[in-house]
């Protein structure tokens, strides 16, 4: 009888790709194209690692493989041979956590602890809400590797003895065993998680779901996130810098905060002694959240003396039906108005009339505050876009600053540099 031949495990996958994907790859780029592919020695699975060599032949780069995404591989590491064993990701983790020291004391317990790419985790971003954490996936990639990062940042975080070392902040031991962790994915991998992989959008990967959205602090300011079906992970916490710069213009000021979301710009224009918020979107669930927000912070005097408005419109409709000069703070930070490249200059053209119809709602030294978070709009286009409606409303104006990334969301590539605001004061 014949013994049938022991399995064996398949090669390393191995990659050579063009020049300029080289070229690329060197300069720190975490992307490597379908495209870019000259060949390779067999078909990959999600999430396998593979290796990239040079035009000589020699190790180039090491990744996660997706065959189902034009990011065909998402660069883990670049120079020399490394092997990316367990040992190898837990320092990689404490690396990207210890980013985060010093940057926030005991009055904000939300930020992010993992930011993608720029921190080593492509198509992977880990945020905090005080003790729930929400571990999001963009890339199929990590679908076959869910129970390994989960074991990870159960060591990472979870420990009596580390508990909470992603910061300065020492929690109590026994607020430890409250830790959580939610999964939430990205649209494109939500159908192939679930069917392959037995993974669900929301599902609490650590701890009980929680009742309700779990509440956080932001700079000494309360705030609710919905971790479970929340948009992103629960919380705009990329704008927290902005909105602290925001407080200090803020006093003595009537505010519109447009496309208000839960209203996190006004809450801190509100504790910075703005006569009144006017919270804007077309979401009455949003606005419902707003004004929890504000019933969470009635303590503070300055919160509780400001009149908080709520306004559900579309905002663009609500802006052009009326010039009338009623504010001295305006604040436009709409959601992504260009989700992909054949959006560029529609979304260009977008930011310049968002402009042009909040400036003449604003009193003679009134200030504007404009964002963007669309990565396809660069920063050059999207300031230009701003000014030129300036400079159309013929209203004189100075420039206060520009600002781009929170240090807990860097960007280290030109992809990933998706958010820019810009402050200015009109003269009186």
């Amino acid at each position: 009888m014949r013994v049938a031949d022991a399995p064996t495990n398949p090669p390393r996958l191995r990659l050579r790709v063009t020049a300029t994907a080289e070229s690329m790859i060197r300069g720190g780029h975490p992307w490597l194209y379908d495209a870019s592919i000259r060949d390779q020695n067999r078909a990959g699975k999600p999430g396998e690692l593979a290796v990239i060599f040079d035009r000589r032949d020699k190790f180039l780069a090491l990744g996660l493989y997706d065959p189902l995404s034009p990011i065909r591989v998402r660069v883990l590491h670049c120079g020399k041979p490394a092997n990316a064993d367990d040992a190898w990701w837990r320092e990689r983790l404490r690396s990207s956590l210890a980013r985060r020291d010093g940057l926030f004391d005991a009055q904000t317990t939300g930020y992010r602890c993992i930011s993608g790419e720029s921190d080593g985790w492509p198509g992977l971003v880990l945020d905090r809400y005080d003790t729930t954490f929400v571990l999001k996936l963009y890339t199929a990639a990590w679908l076959s590797r869910v129970g390994e990062v989960v074991g990870w940042l159960r060591d990472a975080l979870g420990s009596a003895e580390h508990c909470w070392a992603l910061s300065q902040v020492a929690l109590p031991a026994e607020q430890c065993s409250a830790l959580r962790l939610v999964l939430r994915l990205s649209r494109n991998i939500q159908s192939l998680a679930e069917k392959e992989f037995n993974l669900r959008e929301g599902q609490m990967l650590i701890g009980d779901a929680p009742a309700g959205p779990v509440v956080f602090l932001e700079s000494g300011i309360r705030f609710e996130a919905e971790v479970i079906r929340g948009q992103k992970t629960g919380f705009f916490l990329d704008q927290r810098e902005n909105r602290r710069r925001v407080e200090t213009l803020a006093a003595g000021r009537d505010v519109l905060n447009a496309f208000s979301f839960s209203g996190g710009f006004s809450l801190y224009a509100a504790r910075g002694g703005a006569r009144s918020t006017t919270d804007l979107d077309i979401s009455p669930h949003a606005l419902d959240s707003a004004r929890r927000n504000f019933a969470l912070n009635a303590a503070d005097k300055n919160i509780a003396a400001c009149r908080h408005v709520c306004v559900q419109a579309d905002t663009f409709d609500w802006l052009a039906a009326s010039d009338r000069a009623d504010f001295d703070l305006v604040i436009l930070d709409p959601p992504s108005l260009a989700k992909r490249e054949t959006e560029r200059a529609g979304a260009i053209q977008a930011y310049r009339r968002l402009a042009l119809l909040g400036i003449p709602r604003l009193r003679p030294g009134g200030i504007l505050v404009a964002a963007s978070c669309s990565a396809h709009v660069s920063a050059t286009e999207f300031y230009d876009a701003v000014t030129d409606a300036l400079r159309s409303s013929r209203r004189p104006f100075v420039e206060i600053t520009r600002t781009a990334h929170a240090p807990d969301h860097p960007a280290t590539f030109p992809e990933a540099q998706y958010l820019k605001c810009v402050f200015v004061r009109l003269e009186p």
